[in-house]
């Protein structure tokens, strides 16, 4: 399943002023950061998940709780103002590599919350509601009490996505990209930085309609394995791979599926025999066959999906991990399973 999910921390914590002015980000010279705020066009107010969050000035000191959020952080320029990051499923972007060496990493998986206060953050962001929920690194509430706005990708909290049905969640609509551009325009208003946040956005759109132009994938249906290969997660309708399938115009195998990852049975998948199957490509360690390589060797080996039509033909297309989350990587996997079904001439 997407969300890496951790065991949860005890946030007990006795919070000196010391620490309090810590987690703010710190005290300064408050006068001046309030005349500079003014002037900037701040406070900027949201409404995220359900949330207030307000912003008195545009944050120094931030903390990315998720991947997807960070990438995005980082495409924005923001390194600079970013005091640590924290779960990590795939190696960052090529182009952001630079930029990410300078920023702090805090975990390669959920931090504790002392470990994120620790790194005086004036803002926190993650890209599922879980991270800052039961179970994850903090409430948001818990970070609110100390004065530090939080902020949720809004893919997790989009209309139609259901929380509390377990795993990963259910969605009764379809995400859609407006959704990570959303996010986009929101981080860049809250840091002051929006027309970064257009150019990034502009970019994403003239990349997928360029990787779409003329192709015709309607006859095509697809698979997604993100990873476990004794009881498999397979993506349902309406997440990031349902965003890819539709951009595309192919067919999901497991589009009747309102479950963001169900576990599907290697019975089922033989049923719906796909033309193609899309692989999760992950470098962390936390399920069985995680890697591409031994996703491939499985499916080339098991009694139940060598003779799929997809791995007689060698139809597989590898994405990281972060591609089948709702991310800017999104985009790369239209890019990838575009240029892949051309390539196994499936569509012109």
């Amino acid at each position: 399943m997407p969300v890496l999910r951790s065991a949860r921390r005890s946030a007990a914590l006795l919070l000196t002023p010391a620490l309090l002015l810590t987690a703010c980000g710190g005290s300064g010279d408050g006068t001046g950061k309030a005349a500079r705020a003014t002037a900037a066009g701040y406070p900027v107010t949201l409404g995220n998940c359900g949330h207030e969050v307000t912003v008195d000035a545009a944050p120094e000191h931030a903390v990315s709780l998720n991947q997807g959020t960070t990438e995005i952080l980082l495409s924005l320029g923001l390194a600079d103002r970013m005091a640590g990051t924290a779960t990590w499923t795939d190696p960052v972007l090529k182009n952001l590599e630079k930029a990410n060496a300078g920023v702090p990493r805090l975990a390669e998986n959920n931090p504790s919350f002392e470990k994120v206060l620790d790194a005086g953050p004036d803002f926190v962001t993650a890209s599922f509601v879980s991270t800052l929920g039961k179970g994850g690194v903090a409430s948001r509430a818990q970070f609110e009490k100390l004065g530090v706005p939080t902020y949720v990708s809004p893919s997790d909290c989009s209309e139609g996505k259901d929380n509390d049905t377990g795993g990963d969640g259910s969605r009764s609509k379809p995400l859609t990209l407006d959704a990570v551009y959303g996010e986009i325009r929101d981080l860049a208003r809250v840091f002051g930085v929006e027309r970064r946040g257009e150019d990034l956005v502009t970019r994403l759109e003239g990349r997928v309609t360029a990787a779409t132009k003329g192709l015709d994938a309607s006859d095509v249906t697809l698979m997604y394995w993100f990873a476990n290969s004794q009881s498999p997660y397979l993506a349902g309708c309406c997440g990031a791979p349902g965003a890819i399938t539709r951009a595309i115009g192919a067919k999901n195998a497991f589009s009747d599926t309102h479950d963001e990852w169900p576990q599907i049975n290697w019975e089922t998948v033989a049923d719906r025999d796909p033309d193609v199957i899309v692989i999760g490509d992950l470098t962390r360690k936390q399920e069985t066959a995680e890697t591409a390589a031994a996703k491939i060797r499985f499916l080339e080996t098991n009694p139940a999906t060598r003779n799929l039509t997809a791995v007689k033909k060698k139809r597989f297309v590898s994405l990281s991990g972060q591609a089948m989350n709702p991310s800017i990587r999104t985009v790369d996997g239209i890019e990838q399973v575009a240029a892949a079904l051309r390539e196994f001439g499936l569509t012109p």
